[in-house]
């Protein structure tokens, strides 16, 4: 169906009529409810010329809020926003985390020393029993997981465990 100027012509006098989009899809008929609306707006009719009531005008927020904010039987209560982390661009190091103050010395050098050892696997390589542990910067080619065998109930392998799960006095007293 195309809109043809007679079509078109029918259209604009209906709607100036009052008449519903459905209906107006009905009477000139291959078109839809929606369709109309559309073209409705293409022709830029969309305020009718014999609506009911004029819109009330909007008054200014400003004299309501300064209103508001004089009733002495409201509080005023202050937020305070903590600012956002700052995104680390792909390709730069991370900046180092709280908790990697409270990591041992021998613990990450263990790490290193399985890491050079590790099956490096890829993400469609991991298993129940392969260790999880990400390693490198997902955005480059130069990233895998770990892959060796996974301690008993955890999703790492016995060294990634021992930097991943901090015993819970360790995290208490962070907290104070």
């Amino acid at each position: 169906m195309s809109w043809t100027d007679e079509r078109v012509e029918l259209l604009k006098k209906m709607w100036s009529e009052g008449q519903s989009a459905s209906q107006i899809a009905k009477e000139l008929g291959g078109v839809t409810r929606n369709a109309v609306i559309g073209k409705v707006h293409r022709l830029g009719l969309s305020n009718r010329a014999g609506s009911s009531a004029p819109a009330p005008e909007k008054k200014p927020a400003k004299p309501a809020a300064k209103k508001a904010a004089t009733k002495p039987s409201e509080k005023v209560v202050e937020v305070t926003v903590t600012p956002r982390k700052p995104i680390v661009p792909a390709g730069q190091p991370l900046p180092p985390q709280p908790s990697a103050n409270e990591i041992s010395p021998e613990a990450l050098a263990n790490v290193r020393e399985i890491e050079k050892t590790a099956k490096r696997i890829g993400l469609m390589d991991l298993t129940e029993r392969t260790c999880k542990w990400p390693i490198g910067d997902p955005a480059t080619e130069d990233f895998w997981f770990c892959g060796l065998a996974v301690q008993q109930g955890k999703p790492y392998c016995e060294a990634h465990v021992g930097v991943a799960f901090q015993p819970m006095s360790n995290r208490r007293d962070r907290r104070r």
